[in-house]
């Protein structure tokens, strides 16, 4: 099996109405182009999905809300809103450690995919990836946390990378849609489907070392702050599988 791929970097995140969102889209198009991956069809956008693992006591939610310096999830990840064998499935964690995130993702065969969605079958992945410390991880977690599909996450993403210099990448997430449930690929067309942030545009800013001047200069006229925003967090809300509490 191919070795997991790794990305550390730092990540901001912020909420933008439509009229802030586009004017800052248009000011990034002068410094960045799209990435390799966007579609035309979806005016140069690209479909994300995402099922994610939780439990009952919604222990990764809460670690998130409250804002724990060292945590992760685990996630399934696709392209599309159907079973398309053309499609890369990755199996991922999404972690933080203090202030900077990290990312790790293998690719999933689509005849391996049911092993990881059945907790009864995980222990068959240390055979397809030997000494995969992640997998091992997953499999640790999945017994100790009681972990197991639950919450499905579709959005549509505008990607712009640096023109030049170091890594920065800035995403324009739209569309976010989450529905509870335990497949990666679910047959019911929307109908129970709940929106998440309707209206709104999630901007997520990730970079290695720093942001380049002209970025500071939006974050400064456009008064942007940053946010401590879950897609996932969102999905559990909306589907009403947990809650932030305030003091």
């Amino acid at each position: 099996m191919k070795e997991n791929q790794i990305l550390y970097r730092y990540e901001f995140k912020y909420i933008l109405n439509k009229k802030i969102s586009d004017q800052i889209e248009k000011e990034a198009r002068n410094f960045m182009i799209y990435d390799g991956h966007v579609n035309k069809e979806l005016n140069n956008k690209y479909f994300v999905r995402s099922l994610y693992f939780e439990n009952n006591f919604s222990s990764n939610f809460y670690e998130k809300v409250d804002g724990m310096k060292i945590r992760r999830k685990y996630r399934l990840r696709t392209y599309s809103n159907f079973f398309d064998p053309k499609v890369p499935i990755f199996f991922e964690v999404k972690g933080r450690i203090s202030e900077r995130t990290y990312k790790k993702r293998i690719n999933v065969k689509n005849k391996y995919l049911n092993l990881f969605l059945s907790q009864s079958q995980n222990f068959n992945l240390l055979n397809l990836y030997p000494n995969n410390e992640m997998i091992i991880n997953f499999i640790f977690d999945s017994f100790r946390k009681n972990l197991k599909p639950l919450i499905l996450v579709d959005y549509k993403r505008r990607p712009y990378i640096n023109k030049f210099g170091l890594y920065f990448r800035l995403t324009f997430d739209t569309n976010l849609l989450s529905s509870k449930t335990n497949n990666l690929f679910s047959n019911d067309k929307y109908s129970s489907w709940l929106e998440c942030k309707a209206g709104y545009t999630i901007l997520e800013v990730k970079f290695d070392r720093s942001i380049p001047a002209w970025f500071h200069r939006i974050i400064q006229c456009y008064n942007l702050k940053r946010k401590s925003i879950s897609k996932f967090v969102l999905g559990m809300s909306s589907c009403g599988l947990a809650r932030e509490t305030s003091d």
